[in-house]
């Protein structure tokens, strides 16, 4: 049975190409772009890793982090941060939020699979 990823991503041609790209490495990716549907999509969809970009508009993805380590349906999956903003001390503050792992944008896409994979295994 093939993994499921879902991607919390407001830009529509990141979240095709992290789509795109996903499934052709044969996962099974349930895309989302307003943050504020992700803790009920997330339940539902109860994927393997959630890919989650912090520049949200409506919510922060950092708070998202911190809202799914708290449900209990959801704390034990893992989450790869993805973000366009990337200032000192951000990889603390969303690993510290419980991302397991972190990937600055533009990420290539070799090193998107690559963190994709570090996760899932």
């Amino acid at each position: 049975m093939s993994q499921k990823i879902m991607i919390v991503e407001d830009n529509e041609l990141n979240l095709k190409l992290f789509t795109d790209l996903l499934k052709a490495h044969g996962y099974k990716v349930d895309g989302i772009k307003d943050g504020r549907l992700a803790l009920e999509q997330a339940r539902m969809f109860q994927p393997d890793l959630i890919i989650m970009d912090i520049q949200l508009p409506h919510i922060s993805g950092l708070d998202l982090i911190a809202a799914m380590q708290r449900d209990d349906a959801l704390k034990s999956v893992p989450i790869l941060a993805v973000t366009a903003y990337a200032a000192k001390g951000d990889e603390e503050k969303i690993r510290a939020a419980g991302a397991r792992g972190y990937l600055s944008k533009p990420v290539p896409v070799a090193k998107f699979l690559e963190g994709v994979k570090a996760i899932l295994g």
